[in-house]
Formats: structure tokens, C-alpha cells, sequence
């Protein structure tokens, strides 16, 4: 039997990142089932038993190593989860990786992301060895595209009709952050 990966507890001045666990997934779906925040995520969930699937996907990509997503909470509520963020599409060999993110809906306009975001930054330009992050933003989500430009991130330009969701083909503007780029907050 192989040992788990290691999974990092990351603190930021007002926040805990910490591995989603089981007992998450109430809050995960409450989340994932809020259709102002999932109008621009990739997911969304009809049910708590379909939200496993959200479940499982996070615990493999630590697993295969592919990716690693925290959950966001205070140091005074760790059960609480507030949302998630973290990487996916790790791509050892080019050293870059696509970065995620989402809030619970009564978070927003808080920073939250703002102070988190760096945390899990730092972490994959330091002990993962990545020189490129990588974030795809529909257009119209100007909070997300705001926050990324804040943190550094340049735009790189927009693919046309490359998305495909629920009845529609949207744009995704390409977003990314070097390494030599990165200024920790």
C-alpha cells in the first residue's frame, strides 16, 4: 500500500487553507449548486449525490499529482468552508499548471481570494516547481479578470467559442503568471 501524497495546511493572515475532506461536501454543494456561482464556473451540481463526483475529482488529482485544490476557511472556523481554490492540469514536463477558484456567494467583495490566492501561488512556485499558472476567464466575469490583473496576471488574449456550456459556445480569456512575476502580496 503506498502512502497518501503530502498535503500542505497553508495560513495566510486571515485565513486556512486546509485538504477538502468528506464532511465538506454539504458545503461543497450548497457552493456548486448556487447558480450566480457556478454561471461562470465549470461545474455545477443538481444534487448532493452528484456532487461526489466533485468529491472524488479533488482527492485523485492529489493522488496522480495533477492538481491540488485547498478548501478556504478561518482559523476560528475550520470546519466552515467558505469556498475552495487551488490547480489542476499540472503539467510536470512544461512546469505550468491551471489555477481555479470559487467563493460560498456571501463571501464576495471581501478579499478573500485576494489574500489567498498568493498563498497557493507561492506554494506552486516554490514546492512545485512551476514557472507558468494559468487561469481561463469567461468575459464577462469582470470580478475574476479584476482580481487576476491585481494579483499580476497578465492577459494573453481571448479564444473565441473554444468553451462549450449547457447550450452555448463561450470565449475564454487566457490569463497567466510567470514565475519571475510572481510578488508575494
Amino acid at each position: 500500500m503506498s502512502t497518501p501524497p503530502f498535503f500542505p495546511l497553508l495560513l495566510t493572515k486571515n485565513f486556512l487553507l486546509r485538504k477538502i475532506e468528506a464532511s465538506d461536501i454539504t458545503q461543497i454543494f450548497r457552493g456548486l449548486s448556487n447558480p450566480r456561482i457556478t454561471e461562470y464556473y465549470g461545474v455545477s451540481y443538481e444534487d448532493l449525490e452528484s456532487t461526489r463526483a466533485q468529491m472524488t475529482w479533488y482527492r485523485d488529482i492529489v493522488e496522480a499529482q495533477s492538481g491540488i485544490w485547498w478548501a478556504i476557511c478561518t482559523t476560528q472556523e475550520p470546519a466552515k468552508l467558505l469556498g475552495t481554490c487551488g490547480f489542476y492540469e499540472h503539467d510536470k514536463d512544461n512546469r505550468n499548471t491551471d489555477m481555479g477558484y470559487w467563493l460560498q456567494e456571501e463571501c464576495w467583495g471581501q478579499r478573500i481570494m485576494y489574500e489567498c490566492l498568493p498563498a497557493i501561488l507561492e506554494y506552486a512556485f516554490i514546492h512545485m516547481n512551476i514557472h507558468r499558472v494559468e487561469a481561463e476567464v469567461e468575459p464577462e466575469n469582470i470580478a475574476s479578470s479584476k482580481l487576476l490583473r491585481k494579483l499580476g496576471f497578465s492577459l494573453e488574449g481571448r479564444r473565441r467559442q473554444c468553451g462549450w456550456k449547457t447550450d452555448r459556445f463561450v470565449d475564454l480569456e487566457y490569463y497567466s503568471l510567470l514565475s519571475n512575476e510572481f510578488n508575494k502580496q
